[in-house]
């Protein structure tokens, strides 16, 4: 099976899309990778109980605020929805973020000169018990000045492979360990991993730092 790759590198109004194939194409990175396009907001590291509509969507115990901010190693609850049909409660570590080399990013192609990888490694655990079988997580790289890096990857390296959850990630305590490939101009450095997916998350997302 081929695997694809793309990349995004922008500055101000120049947008590049690249493949390992060398084929140029419009469009956005993968979603499930990318993350959103959005600025931290700094606040108090708090915990509440989320609003639900109905019991069954409802999450697990406490969940962490948006907008928190913690360190490599801290683990955050999340009520998470992934399809149309997958609700339940989960709770990520970043356990590191680990920066590579461009040698790695070879398979991009030429087109990938000058940028470095970063490896964001997470630890991710059922804690509501539901059926969040084959479920994937998308995280965000953020730069020294808690905005995004410029530039989205797509895709794996033999250094950071992207992993789903398995078909029995349905039980409570469940638990996959998977790697999120993000970039930054040569020479930039990433600071920490951003979680900015649903509701209030979107706006205001949780992030951890070094």
């Amino acid at each position: 099976m081929q695997v694809n790759r793309t990349l995004v590198a922008s500055v101000g109004a120049l947008a590049l899309l690249l493949s390992a194939c060398g084929d140029a194409t419009t469009g956005t990175a993968a979603p499930a990778t990318t993350g959103a396009s959005t600025e931290t907001t700094s606040s108090a590291a708090t915990k509440s109980s989320a609003a639900t509509t109905t019991a069954e969507d409802a999450p697990v115990g406490d969940v962490t605020a948006p907008g928190t901010e913690l360190k490599i190693g801290e683990r955050a609850v999340i009520p998470f929805k992934y399809g149309t049909d997958k609700n339940g409660t989960i709770a990520i570590t970043v356990t590191a973020i680990d920066q590579g080399a461009n040698a790695d990013l070879a398979a991009f192609g030429e087109k990938a000169k000058g940028i470095t990888p970063f490896y964001i490694r997470v630890t991710v655990e059922n804690v509501g018990g539901t059926d969040l079988s084959y479920s994937s997580l998308s995280l965000r790289a953020l730069g020294a000045d808690g905005k995004g890096t410029g530039v989205i990857i797509s895709g794996d390296t033999k250094q950071c492979e992207s992993e789903t959850a398995k078909k029995d990630f349905t039980t409570a305590g469940a638990k996959y360990e998977t790697c999120v490939l993000q970039g930054a101009r040569e020479g930039a450095a990433v600071a920490a991993a951003a979680y900015a997916n649903g509701e209030g998350y979107d706006k205001s997302p949780i992030t951890w730092s070094k």
